[in-house]
């Protein structure tokens, strides 16, 4: 518990200079002219040793201009990837410092439900059953709130082809404890051909037949596809108990269609000449896709003595089923053209046309985890943490095609279980060698069982130093062996005709046979990974945070996609690549592969920063009133004489005074002042209105607002409220953000109290520089550099990337930016005749949103107005493309910009109203 003196002069929060609650019967009698506040840590924060990569208060949450939890995880996943590079999949998310069943239990709340975002590295994943792979997102909802929620887009690239639309019903309900929340949405994208952006079609895919239709009508580049889901999720916490239960229920409806051209056939007519001839405009190739999804999920999370006891369950059952157009019947059609008996413009034989392939697919998943954690040891540094984790999964992939001789299931059973302890070593905090800073020692390890490839292990250790306040410096050893995906070993083999493939040993684009589907054969994997990271929050910079991470990792037997075709690559998997007596490339098996190892060196750098500009400095009478002359200085003013007044747990006090200040100067904020007081009046448990605060508090200014006859006036009331929400301590006076103020914006809303002067701020960068990047094949051929051209993929391997998110907020309006770069690469050719290095353009895009409150920038009090936001979007806003080209400056038919990005320029407007 933390304390902060407040002025009744001026209703400001102010540092105590406490760093530690003092018992109820210690606190000591306010002095005549201020109110001491005790608050407490949010509920559900999380106390572990590594400080967060980033935290969000309600109003940098407003700020980001989201409509939902999903959209501000995606907003800010430049620090919820994880920096090892090996695509964990998606960062665990908390909520209020508990695991839940599934991320479905929580992504469609509105983000103003949300009172703090909590990001940590990954080594925080430990402490609850994870392996340090993931990132830790740690969401702290309000204690009330309610919301009902329409929510309309419209979205389309600036140059047509297509269109998106969106609609969505929401409806959310925390109180007592308990959460409700039903959601529906439906989504339709329109079909986007390659006609729409005029590509040229591969040498061989065109008719021959003056007048057929031009087969880039009859290419998709974005399917027509549709989805409808609904969700509902429940959850509730038994305060006095400790325990808390959540449940989810999902439904999730996608049909799709797209287009793989004309269906064709070459036929030689009776004078021995060879045609390609199509049969009426209606014959194009399709691909028809619908899915159904039923997911349900649920948590358990109780007090087991000192221990906390978290069990999760996650199942979900999907159907796919397929529908693949067939080509026509060539065997049929050529008996009857090479006899004479059909004209290449004869209308088509029913015989011929073959109908559609059908593949289905079912897949059913299971997955339950059970962690137990607490202390287990006194140590003089502190006490020692463990966590104890047991889990299963069980996953089942049944597939039956009509091309296929046989059906397929592929079935996993996996049992898992480890143990994690957190050991201090020193302590900053009690005292113990304190001279040394505060170590911590990490240590986990873990043992998995799968049915299909037996037992594997894995074990990390760690060990982070506290520096300083803001200082922390961590080094983390992590080796694991991995098993592949069931898919990635047994999925069914599909063969793909007529598709464009660029080989870069003869350097073209040709149309060739393409087999995809799982390998038996893979291996499992040994990882094996060093991490150093530093993390400061800067002392010269207020509210800035500065991070360097370093990632060495090494890989043994490393399951891939198989490769762009190169003459390396032939010559490490001389099976897999077809040519004809020319020597072109006519069919490729695809199918996953092994690499010997893989090596790779990276780091990251990442930088965020928040604050406020445009705000006048107080008056010196003002800063001489708050306890400080013209000529003091900040430690003066704001320590008052006192150690540690400046420090974190300072920033605390002053945000939970905000906290309080956000409630009384929301819209309903004299309801909600009214509701304090006639509690308080009564006698009644303030803790859900009054969280952390004393009634003492509220109580001595409702007594300094009674009139003679013992009354409060709602004109006294008006007037503390217009103190308090104005930042000052006289009507008129200016707010001193330095000081605590909380901003120029009134609750978690940033247009609330657009009257005050002043905008925030928010800015996160972040840059990746690749160090070393290589593959070994196989033992005995040379080793890959994909930085220096060897690259295994179809874009090469850039040595930069990086991601630019800010915003500025204020007097009614937000504007937010996010900027992404990719650097130049180069792939190189085969060196034989015809094969050219292909380069590859460096690429930076912006974004832009532009959203505003509707009732406060026009200053109405309209219910139609009330809570209604209006969003405009623009992605990639200077149309940006990569520029690819050859040796000789030309672009491979491949790399056409618009089969790289068809969408380019993208804008859309989304009308959402919360009521």
């Amino acid at each position: 518990m933390t304390g902060m003196p407040v002025t009744t002069s001026s209703l400001q929060a102010e540092p105590s200079g406490q760093s530690d609650p003092p018992a109820p019967d210690q606190v000591a009698a306010p002095l005549e002219d201020e109110i001491v506040v005790q608050a407490e840590r949010l509920r559900g924060q999380l106390v572990v040793e590594q400080p967060p990569l980033l935290e969000l208060n309600e109003q940098d949450i407003a700020a980001e201009g989201v409509a939902s939890i999903a959209d501000l995880i995606e907003q800010i996943t430049a620090r919820t990837g994880s920096a090892r590079g090996r695509g964990g999949g998606r960062p665990i998310t908390l909520i209020n410092g508990i695991r839940v069943g599934s991320f479905r239990e929580f992504f469609q709340y509105p983000p103003e439900a949300l009172a703090r975002v909590e990001v940590f590295p990954e080594e925080v994943a430990q402490r609850f059953g994870f392996p340090p792979d993931r990132r830790v997102i740690n969401l702290i909802l309000k204690d009330n709130f309610a919301s009902r929620e329409i929510e309309l887009e419209f979205e389309g690239p600036s140059r047509g082809g297509y269109f998106v639309n969106e609609q969505e019903l929401g409806f959310l309900k925390i109180a007592d404890g308990g959460r409700l929340n039903l959601n529906f949405e439906a989504n339709d994208t329109s079909l986007l051909t390659e006609s729409e952006r005029d590509i040229i079609q591969t040498p061989g895919s065109v008719s021959e037949v003056a007048g057929d239709p031009d087969q880039a009508e009859f290419r998709s580049l974005i399917a027509d596809s549709r989805s409808l889901e609904a969700n509902v999720s429940w959850a509730k916490a038994f305060i006095d108990s400790g325990t808390s239960v959540s449940a989810n229920l999902n439904y999730t409806r996608s049909d799709s269609t797209a287009l793989s051209g004309l269906n064709t056939v070459t036929l030689t007519d009776a004078a021995g000449e060879s045609v390609t001839r199509t049969f009426g405009e209606e014959t194009s190739l399709e691909r028809r896709i619908s899915s159904d999804t039923v997911s349900s999920s649920g948590s358990l999370s109780k007090s087991v003595g000192v221990f906390r006891l978290t069990s999760t369950f996650d199942g979900s059952f999907s159907e796919t089923e397929t529908q693949i157009d067939q080509p026509f019947d060539t065997s049929a059609l050529e008996a009857e053209a090479s006899a004479g008996l059909l004209a290449i413009d004869a209308p088509l034989p029913v015989n011929a046309n073959a109908g559609f392939d059908i593949a289905n697919r079912r897949t059913i998943t299971t997955e339950a985890q059970n962690t137990l954690r607490g202390p287990i040891a006194a140590l003089p540094a502190g006490e020692l943490i463990a966590t104890f984790d047991a889990g299963g999964d069980w996953l089942q992939i049944e597939s039956a095609d009509t091309r296929a001789s046989f059906d397929t299931q592929l079935t996993r059973r996996r049992l898992s279980t480890g143990t994690n302890f957190v050991v201090p070593l020193t302590s900053r905090r009690n005292g113990f060698a304190d001279a040394l800073g505060g170590f911590t020692l990490t240590a986990q390890a873990g043992l998995e069982d799968l049915s299909d490839f037996g037992l594997l292990g894995d074990y990390n250790v760690g060990l982070n130093w506290e520096l300083t306040d803001g200082l922390d410096l961590s080094a983390n050893y992590i080796v694991r062996v991995v098993a592949p995906s069931l898919s990635q070993l047994g999925n069914p083999q599909i063969t793909t005709f007529n598709t464009p493939v660029f080989d870069f040993v003869n350097g073209e684009t040709v149309l060739a046979t393409v087999v995809t589907g799982g390998n038996p054969d893979l291996l499992s994997e040994t990882q094996r990974d060093w991490k150093f990271a530093a993390n400061w929050q800067l002392p010269f910079w207020d509210n800035t945070r500065f991070s360097v991470e370093y990632i060495r990792n090494r890989s043994d037997d490393v399951t891939a996609d198989f490769p762009t075709v190169t003459a390396e690559i032939e010559a490490a998997f001389p099976g897999r690549i077809t040519r004809d007596a020319a020597g072109q490339l006519t069919a490729v098996d695809t199918r996953f592969v092994t690499f010997a190892e893989t090596r790779s060196d990276r780091l990251q750098f990442n930088l965020f920063t928040r604050g406020t500009f445009g705000v006048p400095e107080p008056s010196a009478g003002e800063r001489s009133a708050r306890g400080g002359g013209p000529g003091a200085s900040r430690s003066a003013r704001a320590n008052d004489g006192r150690p540690g007044a400046n420090g974190p747990q300072n920033a605390e006090r002053r945000e939970r005074f905000q906290e309080l200040r956000m409630r009384i100067c929301a819209d309903d904020g004299r309801d909600q002042l009214a509701r304090m007081i006639s509690a308080v009046e009564n006698g009644e448990d303030t803790s859900n209105i009054l969280p952390g605060l004393p009634p003492e508090f509220l109580k001595r200014i409702i007594d300094r607002s009674r009139g003679d006859d013992g009354a409060i006036s709602q004109e006294a009331l008006d007037q503390f409220r217009e103190r308090i929400c104005s930042g000052g301590g006289r009507p008129g006076g200016q707010q001193d953000v330095a000081r605590g103020g909380g901003g120029p914006f009134g609750g978690g809303n940033p247009f609330a109290s657009g009257r005050r002067p002043g905008w925030r701020y928010f800015a996160s960068f972040n840059h990746t520089i690749e160090l070393r990047n290589d593959i070994l094949i196989a033992p005995g051929l040379t080793r890959l550099d994909q930085l220096d051209g060897d690259g295994t993929g179809q874009f090469g391997f850039p040595r930069h990337n990086s991601r630019l998110e800010a915003g500025v907020f204020g007097r009614r309006l937000g504007v937010r930016i996010s900027a992404r770069y990719t650097g130049e690469t180069r792939l190189s050719g085969s060196g034989l005749p015809g094969s050219s290095d292909i380069f590859f353009s460096d690429l930076t895009t912006f974004d832009l949103r532009v959203f505003s409150n509707l009732a406060e920038l026009f200053g109405s009090e309209s219910d139609a107005l009330k809570n209604l936001r209006i969003s405009l979007r623009a992605d990639n806003i200077f149309d940006a493309q990569r520029q690819v080209r050859d040796e000789n400056g030309e672009t491979p038919i491949n790399y056409q910009p618009f089969l790289i990005d068809p969408v380019g320029r993208f804008v859309g407007i989304d009308i959402r109203k919360l009521f």
